[in-house]
């Protein structure tokens, strides 16, 4: 194994790995550190894969529970049961068959897997530190180090009562009672998993709405939608304090109106987002431009640093005055980009105005580009068009009639500006919506792109009727 390559990627995650096998592709010699035993990084091994594989459980079990809807009988079963201890076998075969996958891809592109913690040592330099100790030299070195959950002031993470993604991941049990703190993604996943297994769930949220980032009419849908599943949604609560026993946890909370809500759990799953993995690195000891208090990496739109020769992408990175989406397809693409820059190629930044964000909680949330607020912010006209699911017949035969597609274009030209949906599908369909802003569509040419029916796709061409206010079938 050399010690010389074109590219030394720290990380293996979906910025990581995805760079070097592009990189790779092009010709370049490549190097991969990695620390953990396994390829893959948080996405494949602890977040995406392993949480929408519990989400597809939950999912199956509340299929099950209605089964005599669907006309099918369960034989003399009296109540439908979960085991725990098969779903995680589930979850690991999956999560081991596409390690394994990522393992085949550095064979195949004669990428070379550095077992061990990388620290960068100045002059295209990087040193492995433990494991298989080496010193590495790079034309460029990548770092895709990633992030990892943070906690929030006055909560502490014992990671037994008070635990975090990684934990909630890993219960052998399904908890009777759940306090989230925290409603992006991972807090409402989580608290959509653990409530249709049977966990009486609490939902927290600092901000005055739940899914924060998303449009406002998505927000209150999901709320709404979280209410009839019987999970307690409190808004605009901070969370004063929390003492964890050896059966549970103590949680005192201060609502908008100033009373404190006092709460016991079994557990209190911190969601409250994801701080950057530096720790070791040297970042400073080379001079990389960190974010103050924060600890990102700065970077410019082609993720180069404001050290020659090192570049950095995904959750470890900050670029501009607005937070970088924490999103593992978008990794992958910035990770491509840098692999395509040092082989040579010409490339453009990344529009992030047109990247997806999806969230699978029930209902789902698939969203792209901006909301009807930010489009009036940026000084738009802004016209909206929205059509129920709960309409079409797809939805009607599958029994998720929830939610919506909220279309914001702007008046003058008709360019769709953003494309929102909550329900049935939601994180395929919005695909479409993701082409729809590459291409720069207006709401006309949405219009006239045929729908195939019985689908949920038809909502979209709805919507864009229902921009120029005339939706057929509402």
């Amino acid at each position: 194994m050399s010690n010389q390559y074109d590219l030394v990627v720290i990380g293996s995650g979906t910025g990581g790995y995805v760079a070097a096998i592009r990189a790779a592709q092009l010709g370049l010699t490549v190097g991969v550190v990695e620390r953990e035993p396994v390829l893959g990084g948080t996405c494949l091994n602890w977040g995406c894969i392993p949480t929408k594989v519990l989400l597809e459980h939950a999912h199956a079990l509340d299929l099950v529970r209605h089964a005599k809807d669907w006309g099918i009988t369960l034989g003399e079963a009296a109540e439908v049961g979960l085991d725990l201890k098969t779903v995680h076998a589930r979850k690991d075969r999956i999560v081991k068959g596409l390690t394994k996958g990522v393992e085949f891809l550095f064979k195949k592109n004669k990428i070379d897997w550095i077992k061990g913690t990388a620290r960068l040592a100045g002059k295209g330099r990087v040193e492995v530190v433990d494991g298989d100790k080496r010193t590495l030299e790079a034309r460029e070195i990548l770092v895709a180090t990633g992030s990892a959950p943070r906690g929030v002031a006055g909560v502490e993470i014992d990671r037994t009562r008070v635990i975090t993604s990684d934990e909630a991941l890993a219960l052998r049990e399904v908890p009777r009672s759940l306090v989230v703190l925290g409603s992006g993604a991972v807090g409402v996943e989580f608290a959509s998993i653990y409530r249709r297994f049977g966990s009486d769930v609490t939902l927290v949220e600092l901000l005055p709405r739940i899914v924060p980032n998303e449009d406002e009419a998505v927000s209150a849908e999901l709320e709404k939608a979280f209410r009839k599943q019987g999970i307690k949604v409190l808004a605009g609560t901070t969370v004063t304090s929390a003492r964890a026993g050896a059966d549970g946890v103590d949680v005192e909370a201060r609502r908008p109106d100033g009373k404190v809500e006092k709460m016991r759990a079994d557990y209190l799953l911190v969601a409250t987002g994801r701080g950057p993995v530096t720790d070791g690195l040297g970042a400073a000891d080379v001079g990389l431009a960190l974010k103050e208090d924060k600890g990102y990496i700065r970077v410019d739109a082609q993720y180069r640093t404001s050290v020659p020769g090192i570049s950095a992408v995904g959750d470890v990175i900050t670029l501009g005055a607005a937070p970088h989406p924490q999103l593992a397809h978008l990794s992958s693409a910035e990770g491509v980009v840098v692999a395509e820059r040092v082989a040579g190629r010409e490339v453009r930044p990344i529009d992030y105005d047109r990247v997806p964000a999806c969230t699978y909680c029930a209902p789902e949330i698939g969203s792209v580009g901006l909301t009807e607020r930010e489009a009036a912010a940026r000084g738009y006209d802004v016209v909206v068009g929205t059509f129920p699911f709960g309409v079409l017949g797809r939805a009607k035969i599958l029994g998720e009639v929830e939610g919506f597609v909220k279309i914001v274009a702007e008046k003058k030209y008709d360019e769709v500006l953003g494309i929102h949906m909550i329900g049935p599908r939601a994180t395929e369909l919005v695909a479409e919506a993701t082409v729809a802003l590459e291409l720069e569509t207006t709401v006309e040419a949405l219009i006239r792109t045929i729908h195939a029916h019985p689908t949920m796709s038809e909502a979209v061409g709805e919507a864009a009727h229902a921009v120029h206010g005339g939706a057929i079938h509402l």
